[in-house]
């Protein structure tokens, strides 16, 4: 299933994120794709909110550390594997306890590791169409795509 919604604006963008982030369960990944500057950490960090991570907490994009974690109802654990090469680079990381145990994994740049994401990972991809809109598209299990966006276009319309 694939779920478009168009985002005008940078806040829109990361209230989309926070609608999505407050139906987020235990063991959830969303691997997110798009150039530079499409909404990706935006849209984390909105996200970030829906789960309740603390305010104090300024989401970034972990591009140097490759991840951040963050308490909330269900920790987050935020990628950004830009820098690396192949998956293989993402192995050695220990992925495989961050999909199989608790918590939330959300992935930027995630199209480098495609072949090894789970099934039933959302796939959020990012498009720049001017200054200020995105095409945000959803793709995944229907059942949880209809759980997650929902109520989306009625919030953000």
């Amino acid at each position: 299933m694939e779920v478009e919604i168009i985002s005008s604006s940078a806040q829109q963008t990361s209230e989309i994120g926070r609608s999505i982030g407050e139906k987020l369960k235990d063991g959830d990944i969303l691997a997110l794709s798009g150039e530079l500057g499409s909404g990706k950490t935006c849209f984390t960090g909105g996200l970030a909110v829906g789960l309740g991570v603390d305010e104090k907490y300024r989401i970034t994009s972990p591009t140097f550390t490759l991840i951040n974690e963050y308490p909330a109802k269900y920790n987050l654990y935020h990628f950004d594997v830009y820098r690396i090469e192949d998956y293989s680079d993402f192995e050695d990381l220990g992925y495989e306890e961050y999909f199989c145990g608790k918590g939330v994994v959300v992935i930027e740049w995630a199209e480098k590791i495609s072949a090894i994401l789970p099934a039933d990972a959302i796939l959020i991809k990012f498009d720049y169409l001017d200054e200020n809109e995105r095409r945000i598209v959803f793709k995944g299990p229907e059942s949880r795509l209809k759980e997650l966006t929902i109520d989306i276009k009625r919030e953000v319309v």
